[in-house]
């Protein structure tokens, strides 16, 4: 077995074992793809089946000296999948990255923006241009639903259930989920359909597609990541943000004001709840009010 028929066989079963997205995939591979060149570049000839620690601990180094810890740990994660991957399909009988040393890397907590913070990046759109009303519509959206930048940029008219109050949303790993959406949402949503989107010509393919650009197909993450990024100027916001910046805040208010972790956990589709735990950290005064508020001796 050679490096590329071994990574090929392992995207095809990252896709339809395991259900992940294109990008998560990619991402997967890219970790497969350095540890071949590394081979290469050092003349090692070994496949998959006999490369040792020893080489992929040379490979870490090597590594080590053009990256950050937490992307240290990221490529080890992604190599010790892969692997685990030959030995689930028989064609090896050991891990070599199971006794290499992940980096010890401490949680990093999300950057979140204020509410007040929120209505300035909004009230800052320039209504009189030609994409404002999209725009404003976009934050609404992001903001309102929690959405990351994927699922905003493929949602489709179809996935709007505003009878019911509800969206529908296609995650991570093509995994399907009805996220609430607030009143004020639905309400740019239906003007942005009736009195913008109307004027535009959708290419095809893109019929479905809720937000378009002025050529009729779907938007981009950096088209979305620049819209914030422009607006971040705009009004001399002095912090780094981006489209999930937007979804961080989305969690960080929702907890703030009084929600269930677990109803959270749901409305941004993580899998585990340890992930949606990270928003306890941002915002100490929810434990205290916990306490207060629940404890048999209050």
């Amino acid at each position: 077995m050679n490096w590329q028929n071994a990574i090929k066989d392992y995207q095809l079963y990252l896709k339809i074992e395991r259900g992940l997205s294109k990008n998560t995939i990619d991402s997967y591979c890219r970790d497969i793809e350095k540890l071949c060149l590394h081979l290469n570049r050092n003349e090692i000839n070994l496949s998959p089946i006999t490369v040792d620690k020893n080489i992929i601990q040379e490979f870490i180094y090597d590594v080590a000296k053009k990256v950050n810890p937490r992307s240290q740990a990221r490529i080890i994660s992604g190599l010790r999948s892969f692997f685990d991957y030959l030995i689930f399909e028989d064609y090896r009988k050991d891990n070599p990255t199971d006794l290499i040393e992940t980096p010890k890397i401490g949680r990093k907590l999300p950057d979140t923006l204020s509410e007040e913070e929120i209505n300035q990046l909004i009230a800052a759109i320039d209504l009189s241009h030609p994409q404002g009303e999209r725009n404003r519509t976009i934050l609404e959206t992001m903001y309102s639903c929690g959405l990351r930048v994927s699922e905003l940029i493929t949602l489709k008219i179809s996935d709007l259930f505003f009878e019911e109050g509800f969206i529908r949303v296609i995650g991570k790993g093509n995994k399907q989920r009805f996220v609430p959406i607030h009143y004020n949402a639905q309400k740019y949503i239906l003007f942005y359909i009736k009195d913008i989107r109307t004027h535009i010509t959708p290419k095809k393919n893109f019929e479905d597609t809720l937000f378009l650009n002025r050529r009729g197909k779907g938007l981009t993450r950096q088209m979305i990541f620049m819209i914030l990024k422009n607006l971040a100027v705009k009004i001399n916001l002095n912090k780094k943000i981006s489209p999930h910046t937007l979804r961080h805040s989305f969690a960080t208010h929702l907890l703030k004001n009084g929600a269930d972790l677990r109803a959270i956990q749901q409305m941004l589709g993580h899998e585990s709840i340890t992930t949606t735990e990270v928003y306890v950290h941002l915002d100490k005064s929810y434990l205290k009010e916990i306490v207060e508020t629940f404890h048999p001796r209050k």
